[in-house]
């Protein structure tokens, strides 16, 4: 005799997520806490992808300008000293030189650890995504609709902690 799941969504309230012991079978409690608790999942790995930008932000290193700010073009004389004002305000060889940057660059060590650290929550985050993927496999259309809705308030908080906004 052959076992066939469904594998189609349905609305219903008996799920069984993850575990053996994560069984859903009733609709008011169970299924209210099952996808409170995926919603708060999925706004973790939300939150795990910024952090690992973050720390990916910390490690690259500071970039020197190749040359200062150009000054603004001199406004236009009719007399003839004009030309030689254009010729002093131009850049000269010393201007063009690079300018010192003052960033501090992270230590051997530090982007070890930074590193490690990064490798941590790239495995946290790949082990958590493959759960939700497994909670959305449950075909249940509530599981599925809160992974979309953590996802979203994941993104939402995460970014302008990123600082993109």
């Amino acid at each position: 005799m052959q076992n066939l799941t469904k594998m189609t969504f349905e609305a219903g309230s008996r799920v069984t997520l993850l575990f053996d012991f994560w069984v859903v079978d009733r609709p008011a409690a169970g299924m209210v806490l099952s996808v409170f608790v995926v919603i708060l999942l999925a706004v973790f790995y939300e939150l795990l992808k910024v952090w690992k930008v973050q720390l990916g932000k910390t490690l690259e290193q500071p970039t020197q300008p190749a040359f200062p700010l150009p000054l603004p073009p001199p406004l236009p004389s009719s007399d003839c000293q004009g030309s030689s004002a254009v010729l002093a305000s131009s850049l000269s060889e010393s201007s063009l030189a690079p300018t010192k940057w003052n960033a501090r660059t992270p230590s051997p060590m530090n982007r070890w650890r930074l590193h490690g650290i990064q490798t941590a929550l790239h495995i946290l985050q790949v082990t958590l995504g493959y759960m939700l993927m497994l909670c959305v496999m449950s075909y249940n259309t509530w599981i599925f609709l809160g992974v979309i809705l953590g996802s979203v308030l994941g993104y939402f908080i995460g970014v302008p902690l990123l600082g993109q906004i």
